[in-house]
């Protein structure tokens, strides 16, 4: 009885491990919400689905936090890779309580210390119930949350996710450089 009972246990291990590769290396992509818009930081709305076939780094964002200085390495990622297509979707957020008062305020702070030029939201709620949709379809699709500031989320040229990146991930680092450069290369081969 003991043996059956362990046969039973493991065979239910290998079974999940086996499910969780095929998820892993070939499952289906989950299917992310990329056609609610986000508002503008300058105006107007912005969806990711209006870079469908481009790459998209995705990454929420706020301006008095200890990685706040990312900032800086998301504009020259976006700068380093812009004209080959990819694009870099900063949303600022204030889920952490480490954001400024409003959009303004954060516009002002980021054109003028870090001169960003990149896309940017309004101060938008990118985990809980008032998550926008995107970042709800994540949770719900892939099981990610953004657990800090600075969590990063890339997408291929079709809305699918490819990774998500911690915050002390630097946006420059190989692991996400490499990505982007294959992302980049099937695009253009």
């Amino acid at each position: 009885m003991k043996a059956c009972a362990f046969i039973r246990r493991l065979n239910r291990r290998v079974l999940a491990l086996v499910a969780g590769l095929i998820v892993l290396t070939g499952g289906p992509a989950a299917a992310l919400d990329t056609e609610s818009p986000f508002a503008s930081i300058d105006g107007g709305t912005l969806s990711l689905s209006q870079w469908e076939g481009q790459p998209v780094l995705v990454v929420n964002t706020a301006s008095m936090c200890a990685f706040t200085e990312q900032y800086r390495d998301l504009q020259a990622l976006y700068d380093r890779y812009r004209d080959a297509g990819l694009v870099v979707l900063a949303v600022p957020s204030n889920d952490f309580n480490q954001e400024l008062a409003n959009d303004a305020e954060v516009k002002e702070f980021c054109e003028l210390v870090y001169g960003i030029d990149m896309p940017m939201t309004v101060i938008t709620s990118v985990k809980g119930r008032d998550a926008h949709p995107f970042y709800q379809s994540l949770r719900d699709e892939a099981g990610f949350t953004p657990r800090w500031n600075f969590n990063k989320v890339l997408l291929d040229g079709d809305g699918a996710l490819v990774e998500t990146y911690a915050a002390r991930v630097a946006p420059l680092s190989r692991s996400i450089t490499r990505r982007i450069d294959a992302l980049l290369a099937d695009l253009s081969g």
